[in-house]
């Protein structure tokens, strides 16, 4: 990735790219930086082995988000805690975009511990902001919240400083993302940090930390640390945090003093030029996105009741340690192998043997809602386990619930985010009820024909033989028990050429190779996502990933990042810190396309290598 795709992403209001240059600034304080943006709000959580130094990390925090400047950013919630403890001693509230209110909005313990866990657990975080801090998902059950405590620490003197302006958006990076490592010149003491057994990222490349790039962000950063005063609070912080509720603080973008006979002088340095629009916004209005994102998980059953009761006792706690991290992307997308149906008789009998007949309750559509997911695949080879009419109430309720699903024959549906059209088609080798992908003919005119209204065409395909035999991809057939499963590999070039941006592969139940195809994304298996009490987690069938794709919006890849997951032996997500999925995706990756143009780092961040 050039440099200037990093300040472009950050500028967009990339979580990773954000808390790459910001997360630079604080190195030298021992302070680390976490971030989750609901809607046009923003936490930052600031954490150090000693109690973060409240008026200087705003400082670098504000002004490193002034250089930037990103969309759409209103309000900008910070959080200093020392490591260890599970309430901050300081929380700070700046209102950018509006007036600033007369009162200062406090919240609860639980509610500020609930945002905590967001930040540490989310970067994606994307609903509403309001004057108190929403409630994240509650941890797994089987997961003991700490009572939250926190200890009092010094806490410095304001210092008189200019005006600042609007603030960006970060995310945090307990997801694997790339931190920074590099120290901006300050003042304040440094307070040297070890290291935290959390999902960290690895250092970036020097590539990214061109002088010429970043000097404009870092530079000023430091400089203003001590001389200066980027807020005024309307209320000050209880002196025992241990006893005393944190006070959430309310305060808007610095503005001159009325008593200040003469205005502060405005910032030096030059604000960064604004990224150029892709070519064809031509047509588009004026102010689309640098990029569009989505996030897009293997395939999904959350149980069954047949031929007996699979089903979970809370299944409300089905996606509990992953929901943070399916956040924050414009489209998520899932498989969904399974049916939603109350329909009796299965296509596959009794099930047995090699017939396995899946039917999930029609329930269970708003727990996938609240997942987040927008569009879910049913071109697969379980949509018909109840016949016909099972396929038909799958579709019902999933798009009864605010959610849409794709794989009807012929089908396309279109999906409108930030001013760009995105188009989503279903294949599978089922072509009497699915496109099919073994006739490339037909599935290229209808490409072609999703083409005439989107900017960006997603194809989901179930392809491929299965199991961990079918880990590598190869340019030919596939067979699963004598059944034709396609090749994936011409399938999904041919749909490239004839006008995707995306191809999603899932149905080998483990996870493949990435390639990078005329700048198009190919994701050749996702994997398993979540099978409770369905699928086998043995070895790398448990191995699991979400993948975020950023592209711009004519749906060339721009970056991308694997969050790793592992299934536990009931077939429920977790994020897996060993990045396991990481290590096996990379080293296929490199096997079956050694010339893709991809490079995926040890903590899974996805880049375009230079030609």
């Amino acid at each position: 990735m050039s440099q200037q795709d990093i300040l472009n992403l950050a500028k967009e209001g990339d979580a990773q790219a954000i808390a790459f240059l910001i997360g630079q600034a604080l190195q030298s304080f021992g302070v680390t930086a976490k971030a989750s943006r609901e809607s046009d709000s923003l936490h930052l959580l600031l954490e150090g082995e000693h109690l973060p130094a409240k008026e200087a990390c705003i400082r670098v925090a504000v002004k490193g988000l002034q250089r930037l400047q990103p969309n759409n950013v209103s309000s900008l919630t910070i959080y200093g805690r020392q490591i260890g403890r599970q309430l901050p001693a300081w929380t700070q509230r700046v209102e950018l975009k509006q007036p600033l209110t007369s009162e200062s909005a406090s919240a609860s313990a639980s509610a500020i511990s609930a945002a905590l866990q967001k930040i540490e657990k989310n970067p994606n975080v994307g609903s509403t902001a309001t004057q108190t801090i929403e409630k994240s998902p509650p941890k797994p059950a089987t997961i003991e919240t700490p009572k939250p405590t926190s200890q009092p620490q010094p806490q410095p003197q304001p210092q008189p400083q200019p005006q600042p302006q609007p603030q960006p958006q970060s995310q945090p990076q307990s997801q694997p993302q790339p931190q920074p490592q590099s120290q901006p010149q300050s003042q304040p003491q440094p307070q040297p940090q070890p290291q935290k057994p959390e999902l960290v990222a690895s250092k970036p490349h020097k590539s990214w930390l061109s002088i010429g790039t970043l000097s404009l962000i870092l530079v000023p950063i430091s400089a203003l640390v001590l001389g200066s005063q980027l807020y005024k609070s309307s209320s000050t912080v209880a002196n025992n945090p241990q006893t005393a509720k944190p006070a959430v603080q309310q305060v808007r973008a610095a503005q001159p003093s009325p008593r200040e006979s003469t205005p502060s002088p405005a910032p030096t340095t030059r604000p960064l030029p604004a990224p150029k629009s892709p070519s064809q916004a031509a047509q588009k209005p004026v102010n689309l996105p640098v990029t569009v994102s989505i996030k897009a998980v293997g395939d999904i059953i959350p149980g069954t009741n047949f031929p007996y009761n699979k089903l979970p006792e809370k299944k409300e706690l089905l996606f509990e340690s992953v929901k943070p991290y399916l956040k924050g992307a414009d489209i998520l997308f899932g498989n969904f192998e399974s049916t939603m149906t109350d329909y009796p008789y299965s296509s596959k009998g009794g099930g047995g043997g090699m017939l396995f007949a899946f039917r999930t309750p029609p329930s269970y559509a708003k727990i996938l809602k609240e997942a987040g997911f927008n569009i879910l695949n049913i071109a697969n080879n379980h949509s018909y386990d109840f016949n016909e009419q099972g396929f038909n109430d799958t579709i019902k309720n999933i798009d009864s619930n605010g959610m849409k699903s794709v794989g009807k024959k012929g089908q396309i549906v279109y999906k409108n985010v930030k001013g760009v059209n995105f188009a989503f088609i279903g294949f599978s080798n089922y072509g009497e009820v699915h496109n099919s992908l073994l006739e490339l003919k037909a599935g290229s005119e209808i490409v072609k024909k999703a083409k005439e209204k989107a900017d960006i065409v997603v194809i989901s395909v179930h392809a491929g033989a299965e199991g961990t035999g079918a880990l590598n991809v190869r340019n030919k057939t596939e067979f699963f028990y004598g059944e034709n499963r396609g090749n994936m590999v011409l399938f999904s070039r041919t749909m490239i050429d004839a006008g995707a941006d995306l191809i999603l592969g899932h149905g080998p139940h483990v996870t493949r190779a990435l390639e990078l195809y005329k700048g198009k994304l190919i994701a050749y298996s996702l994997g398993n996502f979540m099978g409770y009490r369905t699928l086998s987690t043995a070895g790398e069938l448990g191995q699991s990933l979400i993948l975020d794709v950023k592209m711009n919006p004519k749906g060339d890849f721009v970056s991308g990042k694997i969050i790793p997951v592992e299934l536990d032996g009931r077939g429920l997500p977790s994020v897996d810190e060993d990045f396991r999925s990481v290590g096996l995706i990379r080293s296929l990756t490199k096997s079956d396309f050694p010339n893709t143009g991809l490079k995926i780092d040890d903590k899974g961040l996805i880049l375009k290598t230079s030609k």
